[in-house]
């Protein structure tokens, strides 16, 4: 019986194989096989006019290297990101020398830091670049949010109040001064 039944399983699928071959096609058989032949054709003219003219190359021409990239960096400084971006627009795209002189006089706290960093990325740039420090540009400064460090502090009526100490990560990028 279950030969049988197997034998009558294999008439259904084999009858219904042609079955889903007629639905699936609409046309006939030279249709199918004149599609792709279409296809293929453009490719070849483009191939055979890619062959027949190659393209001039210019000689001698070659893009000069980018400039080198000096950075430095300081993380988890006791500075809130928020007064620390303002010194850092401050100096941002600025020759080194003059923006060592505008940190020296600002009255903000966070100026001590970034000028800091930003002597620190000079010296990267004399010891492991080997490139004059005095010519260099600030490229990019960013600072951005470091762990808030949470403290509280006693109220009235025995209440607490969190005060949030924030830090910050600062990062400086000098780049040699274009000459002109």
């Amino acid at each position: 019986m279950m030969a049988e039944e197997r034998k009558a399983d294999g008439e259904k699928t084999a009858s219904r194989k042609p079955a889903a071959r007629k639905s699936e096609g609409s046309g006939s058989k030279t249709e199918a096989k004149a599609k792709p032949a279409a296809k293929k054709a453009p490719v070849r003219k483009a191939a055979a006019k890619a062959k027949a003219e190659p393209e001039p190359k210019p000689a001698a021409e070659k893009p000069a290297p980018p400039p080198p990239i000096v950075r430095a960096s300081a993380r988890y400084v006791r500075t809130a990101p928020r007064k620390a971006r303002l010194v850092a627009d401050q100096v941002r795209g600025l020759h080194i020398d003059k923006a060592r002189a505008l940190l020296r006089f600002s009255p903000r706290s966070a100026a001590r830091d970034i000028a800091k960093l930003i002597d620190s990325a000079a010296a990267n740039a004399e010891n492991n670049h080997e490139l004059v420090a005095d010519d260099m540009k600030i490229a990019e400064v960013t600072v951005d949010e470091g762990p808030t460090l949470r403290r509280y502090r006693p109220r009235a009526l025995g209440r607490a109040t969190r005060i949030n100490k924030r830090t910050s990560h600062i990062s400086v990028a000098l780049t040699p001064e274009e000459e002109i």
